[in-house]
């Protein structure tokens, strides 16, 4: 009996032949093949259309409106220029000189700004363009335009650094006049200023003196830079803070003036211990993103100590530079690093040991005569909080232009203020990261204990603290770019940086212009004045002394380490009052026996006197015609300037003025 043979099945497949055809293998010889025809393959589909080129970049909107702002800003300030009437400033200094058009390139500059800070995680290259364009546009008319030094009291600074080049010598305790023995003592800024004066070629510091604000501005962009990047990814809040510490910085002390060039040392010093001087295994909570703010950076690496120890070796020789040119700043350095001790970041107390050794070195040998004298007034103004927090020398500031100023210097500060402590409440995530740079900026405070600075320590803590504070008040006027989830905290972020940020910015402009051009009557001085004191102070015999109001005016300190010098109404405004009774006789009094002195009075003495309110409305005119009638002075030489008088003791019945040549 024969098997059963089951009927082949015609529609099956094996299994072997699914796998083949999923390897894409032929299929065997052996399949049978389907009752029904295959069905038709499906359409060839179409090639894939080729992508159309972009138009070019310079064609967008965005970019459109990023460099033509930028533009026409820099072509309205470049028209503008040669229409500022500088040489016939009235009571408001600059700021009724400029013309509309100078006005409009700033808020043209501020507008392109806001467009380009859209783009500044992609493209942070044009917000720092309008920084830099900003610092020119504000900063650049007196170097543009002046014919004479700005700030007449700078000239003294081109005056040390002739000596030394004349000389080829310091005297750090040699006896000098008006207190300029300070400058042989902490000698580093002029030394360098020098080597620039032989290595440009030209007659004096002079030449470029105007210029330092823009070179001391752009030196310190890449430092702010450096600095709030430690403590922010946000490229927004980055270039937001470095123009806020722009409009912020009015206080003046950026000019060709050691405190300018050690200040970017200090704030090189401090940026460079902040992102590498990290302990190990400090940093905690604050290296988990879900715990810090969306716009913040992560803590920088640690170093070892054997790291730091090197950093400490890089950083001591600008140290160094720090205490060989300026006596406060050294002061703050160490201020600083102490604050930044308190912190586990940064307890690294072998740097702070090295600034302070470094700085009690130098000021217990080079320094010495100076600092013994500053510690013999310690006691009458240490705890003198009203009297070391006031500015200048006494007075009032008078007139309308000094007033404005003085009023828009009080709103500024408090709006800078008012701003970085709203961030203490808004951005409480980013402030635990920046902890140190907060510290940094609150450091000085405590100075306001120790001394006036001649009163100037309110403008110096001011300073130090602007940096720290610039970015605490962008921190609250650019919001977290991502990580908020509410939408009502989300339109409050958008509303805040298109309404709030553009006001602020705008309002910042319109203080700085102010506070930093409201006194510039009493900055700008005329050729022929500073002409007139030149030959003065020429003709003087050695060791003659020279006597004028104040130090502020142009070449005041000409010649400083062969004459002597008498400002002598640089005190409380009673005194002068008193002297202005007899100024003759007041004057005679003070001259030693023996003294060939001579009075020098002029133009820039008179506004700056009054302007600081050293002496009462009328007082210079008061003073200048009372010596010139005097029997006791012979007027030399008269120029609408100024007024230059010999004191005559041994001809006090001479008829006023009958010996003018």
């Amino acid at each position: 009996m024969q098997p059963r043979v089951p009927a082949p099945d015609f529609g099956a497949r094996p299994a072997d032949a699914d796998a083949d055809a999923e390897a894409g293998a032929e299929p065997r010889n052996e399949a049978p093949t389907p009752t029904h025809p295959p069905p038709p393959p499906p359409p060839p589909s179409p090639p894939p259309r080729r992508a159309l080129p972009r138009p070019r970049q310079l064609l967008r909107p965005q970019l459109l409106l990023s460099w033509l702002p930028l533009l026409a800003g820099a072509a309205l300030w470049t028209y503008s220029l040669p229409r500022v009437g500088f040489r016939s400033m009235g009571d408001y200094g600059l700021l009724d000189r400029f013309p509309a058009t100078f006005y409009a390139a700033l808020a043209l500059l501020t507008c392109g700004f806001l467009v380009a800070l859209r783009r500044a995680g992609t493209a942070p290259w044009w917000p720092a363009g309008y920084c830099a364009s900003l610092l020119v546009a504000l900063k650049a008319p007196p170097a543009v335009l002046y014919d004479s030094v700005r700030y007449p009291w700078a000239s003294k600074h081109d005056a040390v650094v002739n000596q030394l080049l004349l000389n080829g010598e310091l005297r750090p305790n040699g006896a000098l006049s008006g207190n300029m023995s300070a400058y042989d003592q902490w000698p580093g800024f002029f030394t360098l200023t020098g080597g620039l004066v032989r290595a440009f070629g030209v007659d004096s510091a002079a030449v470029f003196l105007n210029w330092a604000p823009i070179a001391f501005g752009v030196l310190m962009m890449p430092v702010l830079v450096l600095l709030y990047r430690t403590f922010t990814e946000d490229w927004r809040l980055v270039w937001t803070a470095v123009w806020i510490f722009q409009l912020a910085n009015w206080v003046g002390q950026d000019y060709l003036a050691p405190q300018g060039f050690a200040y970017l040392l200090h704030l090189s010093v401090i940026a460079v211990v902040l992102r590498h001087f990290v302990l190990p295994g400090s940093a905690g909570r604050l290296r988990d993103r879900s715990f810090l703010d969306p716009a913040s950076a992560a803590v920088p690496p640690p170093t070892g100590t054997r790291q730091r120890a090197v950093g400490v070796a890089v950083l001591a020789p600008l140290i160094l530079a720090v205490n060989a040119s300026h006596q406060l700043t050294p002061v703050m350095l160490c201020v600083s690093l102490f604050a930044l001790t308190l912190t586990r970041r940064y307890r690294n107390y072998g740097l702070l040991a090295v600034a302070a050794l470094i700085m009690l070195a130098w000021d217990l040998t080079m320094g010495r005569p100076l600092f013994v004298e500053t510690l013999g007034t310690l006691r009458d103004s240490l705890g003198q909080l009203t009297q070391n927090s006031r500015a200048g020398y006494a007075g009032e500031l008078t007139g309308p232009g000094p007033e404005l100023a003085g009023r828009a210097n009080v709103l500024m500060v408090l709006a800078v203020a008012a701003l970085a402590g709203a961030a203490l409440l808004l951005r409480r995530r980013l402030v635990r990261a920046a902890l140190p740079l907060l510290l940094v900026s609150l450091a000085p405070v405590p100075l306001f204990v120790v001394n006036d600075y001649g009163g100037e320590m309110l403008f110096r803590v001011y300073l130090f603290g602007l940096p720290g504070a610039a970015f605490f008040a962008a921190a609250t006027l650019v919001p977290a770019a991502g990580g908020v989830r509410r939408p009502l905290r989300r339109r409050a972020g958008a509303l805040t940086l298109h309404g709030a940020l553009p006001v602020a910015l705008l309002v910042l402009l319109a203080g700085f212009l102010p506070s930093y051009y409201g006194k510039e009557k009493m900055y700008y001085t005329p050729p022929a004045e500073t002409a007139l004191v030149t030959r003065a102070i020429d003709r003087a015999p050695e060791d003659a002394l020279i006597l004028a109001t104040t130090g502020s005016f142009p070449q005041a300190l000409h010649r400083y380490d062969h004459v002597g010098h008498w400002f002598f109404a640089e005190q409380e405004l009673p005194e002068n009052e008193r002297m202005l009774a007899d100024p003759a006789r007041y004057l005679a009094d003070g001259i030693p026996p023996g003294t060939d002195a001579y009075v020098i009075l002029t133009r820039t003495q008179d506004i700056y006197a009054a302007g600081e309110g050293l002496l009462p409305p009328g007082g210079f005119d008061t003073l200048r015609s009372r010596l010139r009638a005097s029997p006791l002075f012979r007027v030399v030489e008269e120029h609408p300037y100024g007024i230059v008088l010999e004191y005559r003791p041994s001809t006090g019945t001479t008829a006023p003025g009958s010996e003018r040549p």
